[in-house]
């Protein structure tokens, strides 16, 4: 199962904090309209993704709820139709929630930088630090820490669940 480093955190000024991703970025951005919808499970998250271009991904993670950078495991499936996808999940699990972003991912060498606009809920980042294997954990940890220093992310910031979480 592929695993990350992420954080996520609340954006007071995201204009300041793009000016600092693009400079800091290797390629991108890359604008993305997601709507997130979460299902009821015992055990981690699971998501359908639906993207713009009608197609999406299922996306099942396990990441601890915490305020610093945490270890995510994660397992996505591309999904050619959601709608039917979406009814068979809403059937036989329930809907937790759904989520509506718009997304603009860079990309800062290996690290994918999401400035997320969530509707309700406002203005966000997230880093997602690859770390293949759990020797890799550590030195992710660190880049991730790193990142946030040279952001202005402060450990305030940070909030420690999904924005599903945030919105229920």
């Amino acid at each position: 199962m592929p695993r990350n480093i992420e954080i996520k955190a609340r954006v007071k000024d995201m204009d300041k904090l793009r000016g600092r991703v693009e400079q800091m970025a290797s390629s991108g951005p890359f604008y993305l309209v997601q709507e997130d919808t979460f299902f009821h499970i015992f055990t981690g998250r699971l998501k359908l993704r639906t993207l713009e271009s009608k197609n999406g991904e299922l996306i099942y993670y396990r990441r601890p709820d915490t305020f610093r950078p945490a270890r995510s495991r994660y397992i996505r499936t591309p999904v050619v139709l959601p709608q039917l996808v979406k009814w068979v999940c809403s059937a036989i699990l329930g809907v937790k929630g759904v989520v509506r972003k718009q997304r603009a991912l860079y990309l800062v060498g290996n690290t994918r930088v999401h400035l997320d606009q969530v509707e309700g809920l406002g203005d966000f980042i997230e880093l997602e630090v690859p770390a293949p294997d759990e020797e890799s954990a550590k030195g992710a940890e660190a880049v991730a820490t790193e990142m946030m220093e040279a952001l202005s992310i402060s450990a305030g910031d940070l909030i420690s669940g999904a924005y599903v979480d945030l919105a229920s």
